[in-house]
């Protein structure tokens, strides 16, 4: 075959433009809040539409530096959410030996949270305003006025500049810092929400994509809406698939039911009783029925949590009301997050693409999914979308076309990024590799312990291998709460509830 019939029959990416040097520079040094990371920040323009304005931005990054000395490349990461900060997460791949000797791995608090300029809602949280299962008018009412709420205070607060926190202006300030790390090309580790940035970046500079992993995918070709509605089933395959059968094996622990539907009507039971009657924290705090569910949620998205959230649901269920339990005696799952990662989330949800409902529409899509799955089927993240003012913007469509192949992680029953939305952006991204985990559920999966799936992933990054097709791996077995083990600690990747 001649040279140019060779060239016709290979592959085509879009070339890289030369583009001129960046006039600033990161300084890297010590972090002073993350042990064995170093830190430094970059000034991105407030509105990549006009950046002649002057107006400007700062966004924080880590680094960790590879252990081989000079770097092959650069692999930035992002936890998720959308709106997780991220510069703790390179610690995470600080035992992937592999991966850590060839790459500088770069973590990142994306435009709006963690130590980057932020956005805020004021510190409303609507989801705790009332309980969604009450469905009574007054009650929907409420509710529906706290989602209306929660979209005016977030977009006063934040003002012009949570007109600009969405996926284009992130993805930008992306390739600025892929500029500013002296790189033609990256490669990208994102879970979650950061599945969804990565595929939209590689839309926005396919010519800037190296090796990218999207662990925990999104439906990262439809919107924001569709995958949070898919929350409800997700989490109660989950739930009743894993959590519940794996809580009765361990009753003569736990207490909660020999079936996994004894545990449940335990669940179904204290959480009546916490509607009616909440119990009193010495922090002036209450545990009700909606803080219940957010403990059960959470646990959801790794095996890990089931230990404790098990531990905290015997201890919610034997508790009275007249009993002021002591906040340090409760199980770390009743913890809170910043409200700099939730206005992150409603603006980067809310400005990305178009939310259809209504407060009847609203209403009736809630009492559908709520019966059909209880635990978070009441529940709509997203209803203050309803009542925003979306800016202007028709973000590209992530097809895969001209990218290079992109490997995508998923088990099979995620809670979060459910597997039928994975497997949905698989078939409409042109290209990509599906790795799925068998009997697996764990929300995350690259990077805890699976050496199937970190075997394929940084074969994939380090080794530029790319799987010929689509490949399984086996799942890892569910946690044994009798048997000694060290404690352990799983960083949070995905939505920051």
């Amino acid at each position: 075959m001649s040279a140019a019939l060779l060239a016709a029959a290979l592959p085509t990416y879009a070339q890289a433009e030369p583009e001129p040097r960046p006039e600033q520079s990161i300084t890297w040094s010590a972090c002073a809040d993350i042990e064995g990371l170093e830190c430094g920040t970059f000034q991105a323009p407030f509105d990549w539409r006009t950046p002649a304005d002057g107006r400007k931005i700062t966004i924080a990054v880590s680094r960790l530096k590879p252990r081989g000395g000079e770097a092959k490349g650069s692999v930035l990461t992002n936890p998720g959410g959308p709106g997780g900060p991220g510069r703790t997460l390179p610690l995470l791949f600080a035992g992937r030996a592999k991966l850590v000797d060839a790459m500088e791995i770069i973590g990142i608090d994306p435009r709006g949270t963690g130590a980057s300029t932020n956005t805020t809602c004021g510190g409303l949280d609507w989801m705790s305003v009332t309980d969604p299962r009450d469905r009574g008018r007054a009650n929907t009412k409420l509710l529906y006025d706290a989602a209306e709420l929660q979209a005016t205070a977030c977009q006063t607060r934040s003002g012009e500049f949570g007109k600009v926190v969405n996926t284009e202006q992130t993805v930008r300030d992306l390739d600025l810092l892929r500029q500013l790390l002296g790189r033609e090309k990256v490669s990208w580790i994102g879970y979650s929400g950061g599945s969804w940035m990565g595929a939209y970046y590689a839309t926005y500079f396919p010519d800037r994509v190296d090796k990218f992993v999207l662990d925990s995918n999104t439906d990262f070709t439809s919107t924001f809406q569709d995958i949070f509605d898919n929350f409800g089933y997700g989490f109660e395959r989950r739930f009743r698939t894993d959590f519940l059968p794996w809580a009765a094996k361990y009753d003569s622990l736990y207490h909660l039911g020999t079936t996994g539907e004894q545990v449940r009507q335990i669940y179904e039971t204290t959480r009546a009783k916490l509607a009616a009657n909440p119990l009193p924290l010495d922090d002036g705090t209450v545990v009700d029925g909606v803080r219940l569910d957010l403990l059960l949620i959470r646990a959801q998205y790794s095996k890990q949590s089931f230990p404790p959230a098990a531990e905290a649901l015997a201890w919610i269920s034997q508790a009275t009301t007249s009993d002021v339990k002591t906040l340090a005696a409760a199980p770390a799952a009743l913890a809170q997050y910043p409200d700099a990662s939730n206005a992150t989330l409603f603006a980067i949800a809310c400005n990305d693409t178009k939310f259809r409902h209504n407060r009847a529409t609203l209403a009736a899509e809630a009492e559908r999914l709520g019966k059909q799955f209880p635990l978070f089927g009441y529940y709509q993240v997203l209803a203050p979308c309803a009542f925003w003012d979306r800016p202007k913007l028709d973000l590209k469509t992530p097809t895969g076309k001209g990218v290079p192949p992109i490997l995508m992680v998923q088990s099979v029953r995620d809670p979060a990024t459910p597997l039928e939305g994975a497997q949905r952006a698989h078939r409409n991204f042109e290209g990509s590799r599906l790795l799925t985990v068998t009997d697996e559920g764990d929300h995350g999966v690259y990077g805890f312990g699976n050496g199937c799936v970190d075997d394929v992933v940084e074969s994939f990054i380090v080794d530029g291998k790319v799987p010929t097709a689509d490949l399984t791996c086996p799942g890892m077995p569910l946690p044994d709460p009798t048997a000694p083990a060290a404690a352990a600690t799983r960083p949070l990747v995905g939505w920051p509830l």
